[in-house]
Order: C-alpha cells, then structure tokens, then sequence
C-alpha cells in the first residue's frame, strides 16, 4: 500500500483527480527541453562572433573546441542515467537544473581557449544531454499505450527554444553585452526549472500508487507485464542483445545523417545553383513539417507495430538522401524540404520510444544514457563524409547516393530485431 505523506503527493493526487497527472510530467517534460536552450547549438550562434572578437579566438577553434565539447560530454551521459536509476529522476533533474544554471552564469566569465571549452561541455552536457535524458525517461515512465504520442510532443519544446531563445540572446547581448547576457541565461533557467521541478515531479506513476495512461493499478501494469515498473534488463544484459545494436545503429545513423545534411545543405544547394538566402528558407519548410507530423509519427507508433514503423522512417531518410541530391530549382527544394521534414520527425519520434518498448522501464535511464552516448558520437561524425566528398571530388551527389544505402541497409537489419524476454533484474 502506498503511502502519501507528502505535500508534493498530496498536491499530485489532487491534480490526477481531474487531469491524469502524466499529462503534467508530459509538460514539465516539454518545459524542461524548452530550458535546455543555453545548452543547445542554436544558440551559441548567436555567440560566435562576439566570442571570436572579445576573446581574439578564431571561429575555426570555437568551432573545434565546441566540436570536442560536445563528443566528451556525451561520455558523462552513462552515468546520469545510472544515477536516474538508482535515485530516481526528480533528485538528478533538480541537480542538473542547479549546475545548469551554474555553468551558465559561469560561462559568463570564461576567458581562453580551455576555459571556453571546459563552458561548452559543461553547458552541452547538462543541458543538451542530462536535462533531455532526464526528460525523456520522466514522459516514459507516465506513459505506456500512448508513449509514442507523448514522447513525439515533448521535443516541440525544443522547436519553441528554437523560435525563442536565439532572438532572446541577441537582444540580451545587445542590450548588457555577451557576458552580462549568460548570467540572465542562468537566472532565467533557474527560475523556469528549480521550482517546477522540486514541486512537481514524481518519478514514476507507482510511487504514488497510480499506474502509466491513468489505469486503473490492478490493470495491465500488475506483476508480470511487460511493462511493469520493476520489469527491464540491465545495461549490461541489454549490451548483450542484438536488439539493442540494431536499434542503436538504425538511431545513430539517423543521427549521422541529419547532422551531415544540416551541416552541408546550404552548400549543397549553392553548388547545385540555389543562392544562400533561397537555402536558408529550406530550413524553416523543414521545421514546419517536422512540428507537424511528429505528433503524427507518436499516433502511428502507438497503434501500429513497431518494426514496420522504425524501417519507414530509415526508408525516408535514403528518400531525404536522395531528394537533396536532385535539388536543382526552388520545386525540387521544395520536396527535399518537406522529405527532410518528416525524416527529422521520424527520427525524434522513435528516439526515445524505442528503449523502454524493447528494454522496460527498470533501468530505462543506464540504457537510455548509454544509447544517447552512442547517438551523439553518430552525430560528431555526421558531417565528415559529405566534407570529404567535396575536397576530393569538388561535389556531393555520388556521396549522397552511397549515404542513402545506410538507412536501407539498417531498415534490412530490423528483419532481424526481436524484442527480449524482459525477466525483472535479469542481469
């Protein structure tokens, strides 16, 4: 029998009586992806060039020292979600939430090289890592049948600190200057996280004697589902599948990709003959579609079988490959854009899904973080074969060709993606 002694229970239970509380987790969820902005790179382009000019540090070292800030920070990730695990997310969020704040009002006074790199892990791995792991683990644990939806609303918090956050920064920078503008950041970050975090979240939906989708405890999620709380593999049992590289490469992958196409697709289109600012709007066709359709993606995922679904969003990303190859007019952008769009939502749609539907939510975190790890070092090496293509043969097409055979080689591997027997503990 659970007990609720506490006023964050009481006030919880309250809420759940009129409004199933994994609801709320999904909105502190979305908010917290929202705060992650000082972390994420969409913002440090505002910063490039007062960094460069205060600093005297050339573009191409903060670009170096950002690059490998990001590659070391992912290495930490393991280990918060170890920590999720073994003392639940609301104690590890509210930390993160704390140093995040912390390294921001600190970047404020970072001075060189080292200190400008050791600002970017420490930004980059609690907010674009700890704070999104802890996120997505929150809205999992709340959500079962409805888990695709759920989590395919959640990034659109990301999607408003995109909109947000940049003009944000310039008009800070602006008006008190680029050091002043970090320490507003940090204050700002506080006040949306500590007290919504400390006040609100709960850890898993058994703690206060509910159960995920707002069923009834006696429901599917008793002893023995597959689903339940106490059911999942270890991290160790679950690097022992092949389930778990299969989906971790088809992810990866995706990850590579998108961030090679990103990276380069400015350039791909003025080489092809599209003029920068015709480029740039590509962007924003993308983001539309992919605000669109992700809630799309999170329904289907939820009703339909997961492998079918999984190898339609690898086959759309070949198509994405492929489309970007033929751009030669405003048309062709136009459908390169709108391919991209819904391969982008494919990937976020099925970033977070995948593990708890194949691994449980035991030690969702461990596997979580460990995935997450591998994601971004997919990420890291995204832009290098399409950079190579070019300073080898001065274009991209023949690269992009063989690119798009990746995800088609990945979507042939999930023939082989089986879901393991998820016996509670097994080691």
């Amino acid at each position: 029998m659970v007990k609720h002694s506490t006023l964050r229970d009481s006030l919880s239970l309250g809420i759940n009586r009129r409004l199933f509380y994994g609801w709320v987790m999904l909105g502190v969820g979305g908010l917290a992806f929202f705060a992650s902005g000082p972390g994420q790179s969409h913002i440090f382009s505002v910063y490039v060039s007062p960094l460069s000019d205060d600093l005297g540090i050339s573009r191409t070292s903060i670009s170096s020292a950002y690059a490998l800030a990001t590659l070391v920070a992912a290495f930490g990730l393991p280990y918060v979600g170890r920590l999720i695990d073994r003392i639940g997310v609301r104690r590890v969020a509210l930390g993160v939430a704390v140093l995040f704040g912390l390294a921001a009002i600190g970047f404020s006074r970072v001075a060189g090289l080292l200190g400008l790199a050791l600002g970017f892990a420490a930004l980059r791995f609690l907010g674009q890592g700890s704070l999104a792991l802890s996120s997505s683990y929150l809205v999992s644990q709340w959500f079962s049948r409805r888990r695709g939806f759920a989590l395919s609303l959640m990034p659109l918090g990301f999607s408003l600190s995109m909109a947000v956050h940049p003009p944000l920064a310039q008009w800070l920078i602006d008006q008190v200057g680029w050091r002043a503008s970090w320490l507003w950041l940090g204050l700002v970050t506080w006040a949306l996280l500590v007290p919504m975090l400390a006040v609100l979240v709960q850890n898993r939906p058994e703690d206060i004697g509910l159960a995920p989708d707002g069923e009834a405890p006696s429901g599917r999620h008793e002893q023995g589902h597959r689903d339940a709380a106490h059911t999942g593999l270890t991290l160790h049992a679950a690097l022992r599948t092949r389930s778990f590289w299969i989906i971790a490469l088809g992810l990866s992958s995706l990850s590579m990709l998108v961030t090679g196409m990103f990276f380069h697709q400015v350039s791909v289109f003025s080489l092809q003959g599209l003029d920068a600012q015709t480029a740039a709007r590509a962007f924003s066709v993308s983001a539309v579609v992919m605000v669109i359709t992700m809630p799309v993606f999170g329904y289907l995922l939820d009703r339909l079988p997961t492998r079918p679904m999984f190898a339609s969003a690898l086959l759309i990303m070949s198509a994405a490959l492929v489309a970007l190859a033929w751009v030669e007019d405003i048309a062709s952008m136009i459908l390169f854009s709108v391919v991209f769009g819904l391969a982008n939502a494919g990937l976020q749609s099925h970033y977070s899904f995948m593990w708890p539907r194949y691994f449980g939510r035991r030690y969702l975190g461990s596997i979580q973080g460990a995935a997450q790890t591998i994601g971004v070092v997919g990420a890291s090496v995204g832009p290098l074969p399409l950079g190579l293509a070019f300073d080898l043969f001065g274009r991209y097409t023949g690269t992009l060709y063989l690119l798009a055979a990746l995800p088609v080689a990945c979507a042939f591997m999930l023939l082989f993606l089986k879901a393991p027997s998820l016996e509670p503990g097994r080691r």
